[in-house]
């Protein structure tokens, strides 16, 4: 089996691999630590590692690392003497590790799964347990760690239902892989059950709740005084302010021309899009201007810019880590990638600093989690993009009916608090 997958692998890896070097090139920064993905490591690097106890975790991207920093500061008072060491896949990952942790947290980036660089990896930091957040399942990593029988760990696991249908088909291949976790905590029972079918052992398995609504409300150093910078490209203190975070292809001219329309009735009305890829910025910028939007580019506002009331009506917000900054500036939040595209994002983060919230019908990653919000009366679900303008005229027009949603978002936000630690606790616990 592992002949089969590697032989597989590397012809996949020669295929894919011109697409995910040009990614990584729009992304930028990719040169640092570019040697890291095939387990090349410097001097410095050998050293910090050289004779610690060294818990590995692994984060994927931006949203992992979020949930990644919660987990370390609580974690680490309860590991004395263990050095944590987090891993992530890309450049806007690691920009975001670099920023929310401190130098002693050691940070780099994950190897390629090829079985000669993993087990090169695993030679030099001998690590003394992983900790996967959420889930990227890669066989070389895995089988190199069962080998070693060094203990491996899955946090905040959650299944789509694509995934669960994948990991079925190919069970052959990773369930004895999932047998071999030391400790797994799912979001909820019906996680739970799945990653038991697959081949979870049953004691491994604890429903912990989602590490995000903690780290939502978790303490973090301030990156931007977003309320400053919608000043200075002329938003008034009093503006009604449309924050679109995480949107996707589609979404950003949709709001464009319903915010055009939504300004006969509200004139101070503003629009804040966040695409969740800020490398299509320059083509959403394409999209929108021949449409007649004004716009301004957020890497562009420097901190001498100043524009007049009124000279733009929406900001392209085209860097990253700052979505959050922009949801506390909010009237409204509509939450992306579920009115064009399907999957939908994380309702939590405006959730929790009490934002009304609109989200279209495609949620399907988070189907619990918006399920709860829209129960709990702390989100609007629309089922298309005339729901969606009709809905954002109600909730423009009602102060109290914004004030009524956001206070009882942050209710379903502060309920589900705790997952933290209990999933602190399964490490500690399984370590000690």
């Amino acid at each position: 089996m592992r002949l089969i997958y590697n032989l597989l692998f590397f012809g996949f890896f020669c295929v894919s691999a011109p697409y995910y070097f040009w990614k990584m090139w729009r992304r930028g920064n990719w040169q640092a630590g570019f040697g890291q993905r095939f387990a090349q490591y410097d001097a410095e690097f050998r050293a910090a590692v050289a004779g610690r106890r060294i818990v590995w975790l692994h984060a994927v991207s931006v949203g992992e690392v979020n949930v990644c920093t919660q987990l370390i500061r609580a974690l680490e008072p309860r590991l004395p003497g263990v050095t944590l060491l987090v891993s992530t896949t890309t450049s806007t990952g690691m920009g975001e590790l670099r920023k929310k942790l401190p130098e002693h947290v050691l940070k780099m980036y994950y190897p390629i799964d090829r079985r000669g660089g993993v087990r090169r990896a695993l030679d030099v930091i001998q690590p003394a347990a992983v900790v996967l957040v959420e889930a990227e399942i890669w066989p070389n990593f895995l089988w190199e760690l069962a080998d070693r029988r060094v203990p491996l760990f899955l946090v905040n696991a959650r299944l789509s239902e694509r995934s669960y249908r994948g990991y079925r088909r190919f069970g052959f291949l990773f369930a004895p892989l999932f047998a071999g976790f030391s400790g797994v905590g799912a979001q909820n029972d019906g996680d739970a059950g799945r990653l038991r079918e697959l081949g979870f052992r049953a004691e491994a398995v604890r429903v912990v709740g989602n590490l995000k609504f903690d780290s939502a409300l978790g303490p973090e150093r301030r990156g931007l005084d977003a309320r400053a910078l919608l000043a200075q490209v002329g938003v008034a203190a009093d503006a009604l302010v449309l924050v679109a975070g995480s949107t996707h292809a589609g979404e950003e001219a949709i709001l464009a021309e319903q915010c055009r329309r939504l300004r006969e009735k509200f004139p101070k009305l503003f629009l804040v899009l966040v695409p969740r890829h800020f490398e299509r910025a320059k083509s959403v910028v394409e999209e929108l201007t021949t449409r007649g939007v004004k716009l301004a580019r957020r890497s562009e506002v420097t901190a001498e810019t100043r524009l007049a009331p009124g000279a733009v009506e929406c900001l392209l917000v085209d860097t990253t880590g700052e979505l959050k900054y922009f949801y506390e500036c909010a009237t409204v939040v509509f939450v992306g990638k579920s009115l064009t595209a399907a999957g939908g994002q994380s309702p939590i983060e405006p959730g929790a600093l009490g934002r009304a919230m609109v989200f279209g019908p495609n949620m399907q990653n988070f189907a619990p989690i918006a399920e709860a919000f829209v129960a709990g009366q702390g989100a609007v679900q629309v089922p298309d993009a005339a729901g969606l303008e009709r809905v954002l005229e109600e909730l423009l027009g009602d102060p109290q009916r914004r004030e009524a949603l956001g206070r009882a978002a942050r209710a379903v936000v502060e309920s589900n608090l705790g997952a933290v630690e209990r999933t602190v606790a399964m490490i500690v616990e399984r370590l000690g």
